[in-house]
């Protein structure tokens, strides 16, 4: 039979060796600590705010669309819904549309022209560059070599020729068509995209950017492809 003191003595090594192991697992694996700066927190606090701005404002359209269902009589109802669809194909970039913006122009460098060097077109990556670039303006509507460029859109390389919706992007020069939200926007955009970085990475493929200034009345083709429908289906009148 084991000696009382011995049991006594067991348990308190295996007490400190838990209290041992759990310190070593502490300092081990220490809290991940917040190591930003103070400006890098509020910048990401400026961007939460923006994004909380454009969900209310998406709230805010949303109740008055709601609202005005509720309103209308039956015999508007057709008609509201005939708006709705409208300015959802006009957001989905479906219509033409004209208003402020600007024009830029992709054109072969003044070095590649003096030493002959062929420019094949601009590539899918440095277009998705600039693409993403833009994104940083909300509201915005792009048409690329009169391509109207969407959220459904996609830029791919087939045969080694950058397309846009499955349609060629011809090579430079070509245009790139802006609509902003107001013509104040316009020239925001217009003053940061000539200090944008980008303009190297479109040196670099012997690529400039001619970024034309603000105009009141820009024009961009909608995208008439037809959208396929394959979950919504119509009920029979009556239902």
């Amino acid at each position: 039979m084991i000696n009382p003191i011995k049991w006594k003595f067991t348990f308190v090594l295996l007490i400190i060796g838990l209290m041992v192991a759990v310190q070593y697992n502490t300092v081990k694996s220490p809290e991940v600590r917040d190591t930003r700066d103070i400006w890098a927190i509020r910048n990401e606090l400026s961007n939460e705010k923006k994004l909380h701005s454009e969900l209310l404002s998406e709230i805010r359209e949303l109740d008055s669309t709601i609202h005005t269902y509720e309103s209308l009589e039956d015999k508007n109802t057709g008609k509201a819904l005939t708006e709705t669809v409208d300015k959802l194909y006009q957001q989905a970039g479906m219509t033409d549309i004209s208003g402020p913006g600007l024009v830029v122009k992709v054109k072969p460098s003044k070095e590649s022209i003096a030493y002959g060097i062929p420019i094949s077109g601009i590539s899918p990556d440095l277009l998705t560059r600039f693409v993403n670039d833009l994104n940083r303006f909300k509201g915005n509507s792009l048409e690329v070599d009169g391509k109207r460029f969407t959220t459904l859109s996609s830029i791919r390389d087939i045969n080694g020729i950058t397309a846009v919706n499955g349609l060629n992007v011809s090579n430079p020069p070509f245009e790139m068509k802006i609509i902003t939200q107001s013509f104040s926007d316009g020239e925001k955009l217009y003053n940061y995209l000539l200090a944008s970085s980008i303009h190297d990475d479109f040196y670099l493929d012997n690529l400039i950017l001619d970024i034309g200034k603000p105009d009141k009345n820009i024009t961009i083709r909608g995208w008439h492809e037809k959208f396929e429908n394959l979950f919504l289906n119509e009920l029979p009148k009556g239902e």
